[in-house]
């Protein structure tokens, strides 16, 4: 499968951030970081509105504690495609 973007993925306890060379999104869910991911990629204009990107997501394992790595092995990456729509203003 090609990718267009490719983030590091991580949870720092409390929220999920996607880390980029050029950018850091965040949200409490991962539909939320979701949104706050296509609002970033638009405000820094990485791809043009109104596209499709397709995003992998790399799980970052420094975020779980060394004990446990041994049994989470198969934590999850995430592949998304992102409609980047930017958000329209209702009147």
């Amino acid at each position: 499968m090609e990718f267009d973007l490719e983030v590091r993925l991580a949870h720092d306890g409390d929220k999920w951030i996607a880390y980029h060379p050029d950018f850091e999104a965040c949200g409490q869910s991962l539909a939320e970081l979701d949104q706050n991911l296509i609002r970033c990629l638009l405000d820094r204009q990485l791809f043009p509105e109104n596209s499709h990107v397709m995003v992998f997501m790399a799980f970052d394992y420094n975020c779980i504690p060394t004990w446990i790595r041994q049994y989470a092995y198969h934590y999850f990456n995430r592949h998304i495609r992102l409609n980047l729509k930017s958000p329209t203003l209702k009147t």
